[in-house]
């Protein structure tokens, strides 16, 4: 199985990568990650969003029965 190269603004919290085009993420936006590893989701959503100096909000939800991580940006 080849996963191909994960850039550096993708994550794979489950060994799945999933890319978010973060630089279209305006304020008050929002993106579902689906995983099951949702600490590891959050941790690397963090660093990501950190380094593009965003303020963001993160929950881990469960929506239409999938478990994931919601992250938000504010302000």
């Amino acid at each position: 199985m080849q996963r191909g190269v994960l850039k550096i603004d993708d994550l794979d919290p489950d060994g799945v990568k999933i890319i978010v085009n973060w630089d279209d993420m305006v304020t008050g936006a929002s993106v579902f990650i689906p995983c099951i590893n949702t600490e590891k989701a959050m941790n690397q959503a963090a660093k990501i969003l950190l380094d593009k100096g965003y303020k963001t909000e993160a929950r881990v939800v469960v929506e239409n029965s999938i478990l994931g991580v919601r992250i938000w940006r504010m302000v």
